[in-house]
């Protein structure tokens, strides 16, 4: 796979990411609007892990970014 096409699957991959975190995080503030306080507990935990997942990939990814950047000549 060329370097646009897994940049491409990538950023997917995170988009994919963003959207299970956001899903998990409307669940948790559901269960806190229902005042269900231990499933509330044990979905932040879930919540959180998937957050931790995204960012961590994220860097990942924007450090590959920075050092193909390093790597291009310079413009002249």
């Amino acid at each position: 796979m060329d370097n646009t096409a897994s940049s491409q699957a990538e950023r997917l991959m995170l988009d994919a990411k963003k959207a299970i975190l956001q899903e998990q995080h409307q669940r948790f503030q559901d269960l806190q609007r229902e005042e269900r306080w231990d499933d509330a507990w044990k979905q932040l935990h879930v919540t959180l892990t998937c957050a931790a997942d995204l960012l961590k990939d994220s860097v990942c990814l924007l450090e590959k970014v920075v050092n193909q950047k390093k790597q291009l000549p310079p413009p002249s």
